[in-house]
C-alpha cells in the first residue's frame, strides 16, 4: 500500500446512486470508496466533479465509507421493493484498491449482497485482489460477472500509463482462477493501450468474453475528458500516435475476432450492460 496516499473516513448518508449515461443500462451504481490510489494518469474520473472539486491531484487520495454496509442493506432492500436493482461497482473508484486489503468495505458489501441478492451485479476492476472474495461471488450465481481490466498484454506499456496498477501477468492469473472457480467473468480492453499481436491469443486460453473500448467511445464525452487530460502527448512521446485514434480500437478487435466467435466479443457500451 502506497505510504504517499491521504486516506480519509467518511460516514455515508447513502451508497447506491442511479445509473445514467454511459451506465443508464443499470438501476444503480455503488463506490465503496471515493477516489483510487491507482491514479491512472488516463481516468476520466479525473475531470469530474468527484476530483475537480477536490484540491488534491486523482491518485494521492481515497476517502473510506465506514459503516458502509449498514446503510446499503437498507438502500438495497428499499430498491428492491421498487423492481429490478442491478449494480455496476463501481463507476468511479477501484473496489478492490490496495486499501480494500485493510478496510475490506467491499467485501462487507458483497456480503450483505449474498444475503439480499440484486438482479444482477457487475464488477469492475483492475485488482488481483478480487480472488479473495471468490466464496461471496459464488453465491451470487449467474446474478454476477467480474470484468477484468487488461488494457494490454505489454507491462511496459502498463507501467508507463498506469504505474501503480498492478502487473499485466497478476491480473491475467486472477483471471484465470476466477474462471476456474466457476466465477462469471469477461476481459474488459478499456481503455485499449498498444498491445501485441500475441494478446487475443493470450486471452482466448482464459476467458470466453472479450470487451473492447477506447477513450473515444468510453470516457462519457466522445474523448474530450481524454484529450484534456494531455493524453495524447504520452502516444507521441512513445512514437505510437497510431494508436491514439477512434479507429484504431479495430486493430485489436480484428485480430480478437481470428481466435473468438462474434457472440463473445463486445464493443463499448455493450460489453458493460446488465
Amino acid at each position: 500500500m502506497r505510504s504517499d496516499i491521504v486516506y480519509l473516513i467518511k460516514t455515508p448518508k447513502t451508497l447506491l446512486n442511479k445509473g445514467t449515461g454511459f451506465l443508464s443500462g443499470y438501476s444503480h451504481t455503488l463506490n465503496p470508496y471515493t477516489g483510487c490510489s491507482f491514479g491512472c494518469s488516463y481516468c476520466y474520473v479525473r475531470r469530474m466533479p468527484v476530483s475537480t472539486f477536490r484540491n488534491s491531484e486523482w491518485g494521492t487520495w481515497v476517502d473510506m465509507k465506514r459503516g458502509a454496509a449498514e446503510v446499503f442493506y437498507k438502500e438495497l432492500h428499499r430498491a428492491k421493493s421498487k423492481g429490478p436493482v442491478t449494480i455496476f461497482m463501481s463507476s468511479s473508484t477501484d473496489p478492490y484498491q490496495p486499501i480494500e486489503y485493510k478496510e475490506r468495505i467491499t467485501r462487507s458489501l458483497l456480503e450483505v449482497m449474498t444475503n439480499e441478492p440484486p438482479d444482477f451485479l457487475f464488477v469492475q476492476t483492475r485488482s488481483p485482489l478480487v480472488r479473495r472474495d471468490i466464496d461471496l461471488l459464488l453465491r451470487l450465481g449467474d446474478r454476477v460477472r467480474v470484468s477484468m481490466t487488461i488494457e494490454t498484454d505489454l507491462d511496459d506499456i502498463r507501467k508507463y500509463f498506469t504505474p501503480n496498477a498492478p502487473p499485466i501477468h497478476a491480473r491475467l492469473n486472477t483471471l484465470q482462477v476466477l474462471v476456474e472457480a466457476g466465477v462469471p467473468t469477461q476481459a474488459t480492453i478499456a481503455p485499449m493501450l498498444p498491445s501485441s499481436e500475441r494478446f487475443a491469443e493470450r486471452l482466448h486460453s482464459i476467458v470466453n468474453r472479450i470487451c473492447v473500448d477506447d477513450y473515444f467511445m468510453g470516457d462519457g464525452s466522445g474523448g474530450k475528458r481524454t484529450r484534456s487530460l494531455g493524453i495524447e502527448a504520452l502516444y507521441t512521446k512513445l512514437g505510437l500516435e497510431e494508436w491514439y485514434h477512434p479507429d484504431a480500437y479495430k486493430i485489436v478487435l480484428e485480430r480478437l475476432k481470428q481466435v473468438f466467435s462474434e457472440d463473445q466479443l463486445f464493443v463499448s457500451q455493450r460489453g458493460f450492460e446488465p
